[in-house]
């Protein structure tokens, strides 16, 4: 009897361990440390100094990498459609050996370890390194989304906020490992990501949602922890600035850093126990019943067949349907998405939004994009609480971000600094917000291919801003300012305005535009506000109450073939 009271013990101990690993809450843990580590090319601007003075670079060719770097960053609809045919684990491990690949090729170069690249190399080298985060993107984030789509908006929140301190947490860890060596700081962007989706690159999955009470205060906690690391990360860097720390004080700061990173997992423990006693109970009643419960799982594994074949003829009737979309909510196909008016409505007012933004935040307020984690936290309470459609809220933000224009067109002492964090902030909210929307308009089937082809419109709005409006109209100032002192382009270096006067038509014209992305998008409201009126949730809560009824018999099933 103590024989086997100790194996079942033991065969308990195992399970939970099991539970731990393989749970909901252990998977969001690691998806947000993946999130923290996906944010390298905020860090450009920290070692390309040593790219331009060991290769010989001049600027405009360290600009050309720079671009390439954008490019690889923004464009992300290979990871999606990879993502659509392949498991998870499979993207993750595509992202890490490109991330490894990418910057280790630019670390070698840089230490002079290999002959030294053609430019096109380098520019190929830090788009592929750039491009993988993508893949992280898409593996961990796509998959947070489809475990938890009740909590949707919060998730993109913090796991947008925690791309956007990855960069500050980099810098930490970065200190505390290699000193004031920048060129280390590229082998680090190099391993240490890769080698975090290699850790938990079979625990992030999708699995079967369940009903979870204490799961909003869960992501508050997060939120708080997230808080708590930004703030934290803001003192040390400000502290940094100020006063000279020795290799032992940039230790301490790492280590702080990353005891803050990782408390979630204490978290992701506490409640598999409480999934995991919550289960025992509902278990507890089903062991009494001296029947076996294979005619109920039998029908329930019917029902969940019809629907998957339902759902492939629906995504098989080909091109005939692309026309004839489903209701709003329900799983669209990409193509059928794409061809939406929806969708249009979305592309086109982000086209102006967040090509206006990500023009002006280039160079402003990484700290207020990292503040963006509160968008989908206030966007979620105010839809679930008073019905009011997310993209009203997008639409306001919108005019948020042409006020911070504004302020930079017309400034005064000290606006910019509110211009930087306003900025910031709007672009990490747009981007939380975009993502969300998508989800909840054309459903979670394709997402993964979807918000990446939804999220083009940030760099393609962006050189259209930036590259054809602000930097020709800044040029056009400049050249004004060259001919009143009686000079010409080909007698300086490089094109250099000074004056309020240099930023304010082009700015003006960023603020307008964004006035109009806020009323494409008032467009989307009129047509989404009774679907958004309505229970949007539904369905996944009907398919979570299937979920713990199929999961309760299986765990009655187990616990008496462990008592037989």
């Amino acid at each position: 009897m103590a024989t086997t009271a100790s194996g079942s013990s033991g065969y308990v101990c195992c399970r939970f361990f099991l539970q731990v690993i393989t749970g909901r809450w252990f998977m969001m843990f690691a998806s947000f440390l993946i999130m923290a580590c996906a944010g390298a090319t905020y860090l450009f601007g920290v070692y390309s100094k040593d790219i331009k003075l060991t290769l010989g670079y001049d600027q405009s060719t360290l600009n050309l990498m720079s671009t390439f770097k954008d490019l690889g960053a923004n464009v992300g609809v290979l990871s999606g459609l990879l993502a659509e045919e392949t498991p998870t684990w499979f993207v993750l491990l595509v992202g890490a050996l490109m991330n490894f690949t990418g910057y280790f090729m630019i670390w070698l170069a840089v230490t002079k370890t290999i002959a030294t690249p053609k430019v096109w190399q380098m520019c190929a080298y830090i788009c592929i390194g750039a491009n993988s985060q993508n893949f992280a993107n898409t593996g961990s984030l796509v998959t947070c989304v489809k475990n938890f789509p009740q909590s949707r908006g919060m998730m993109l929140g913090l796991m947008k906020g925690f791309v956007g301190l990855s960069g500050a947490i980099f810098t930490q860890i970065y200190y505390a490992i290699y000193g004031n060596d920048s060129k280390s700081l590229i082998l680090l962007i190099g391993w240490f990501p890769a080698a975090i989706s290699l850790v938990f690159v079979y625990n992030i999955r999708a699995m079967k949602i369940s009903a979870h009470p204490n799961e909003t205060k869960v992501l508050h906690e997060y939120l708080g922890i997230a808080t708590v690391l930004a703030l934290l990360i803001m003192a040390l860097t400000i502290a940094q600035k100020k006063v000279p720390f020795s290799h032992a004080a940039y230790l301490f700061s790492g280590v702080a850093v990353c005891f803050i990173m990782f408390s979630p997992f204490f978290i992701a423990v506490r409640e598999e126990f409480y999934t995991w006693r919550n289960r025992e109970q509902l278990t507890a009643p089903i062991r009494l019943v001296d029947e076996a419960p294979t005619l109920p799982e039998t029908e329930m594994k019917s029902e969940i067949e019809y629907e998957s074949m339902e759902t492939k003829e629906a995504s098989a009737s080909g091109c005939s349907s692309i026309f004839k979309p489903p209701k709003r909510g329900e799983d669209f196909s990409i193509l059928q998405a794409l061809f939406s008016i929806d969708m249009f409505l979305v592309f086109l007012g982000t086209f102006c939004g967040l090509g206006c933004t990500l023009t002006a935040a280039d160079n402003l307020g990484q700290i207020g994009e990292s503040l963006g984690v509160f968008a989908g936290f206030v966007s979620e309470i105010i839809l679930l609480k008073y019905k009011i459609p997310r993209p009203l809220i997008m639409s306001l933000v919108f005019l948020l971000a042409s006020v911070g224009d504004l302020l930079i067109a017309f400034p005064w002492p000290g606006s910019v600094y509110l211009a930087s964090l306003l900025l910031g902030f709007s672009f990490g909210a747009q981007q939380t917000l975009l993502f969300t929307i998508v989800s909840e308009l054309f459903g979670l089937k394709y997402y993964a291919t979807l918000f990446n082809c939804a999220q083009l419109s940030s760099p393609l709005g962006s050189f259209v801003l930036n590259v054809r409006i602000v930097g020709k109209l800044y040029d056009k100032e400049a050249l004004k300012q060259l001919a009143a002192k009686g000079m010409t382009r080909s007698m300086v270096k490089e094109l250099t305005c000074i004056g309020k006067q240099c930023y304010r038509l082009s700015f003006s014209i960023l603020a307008a535009t964004n006035t109009f992305g806020s009323i494409v998008i008032l467009v989307l409201v009129l047509r989404t506000h009774k679907y958004y009126g309505g229970d949007i949730y539904k369905r996944f809560r009907d398919e979570i109450a299937e979920n713990e009824k199929e999961m309760a018999l299986k765990s009655a099933q187990e616990m008496q073939m462990v008592e037989s």
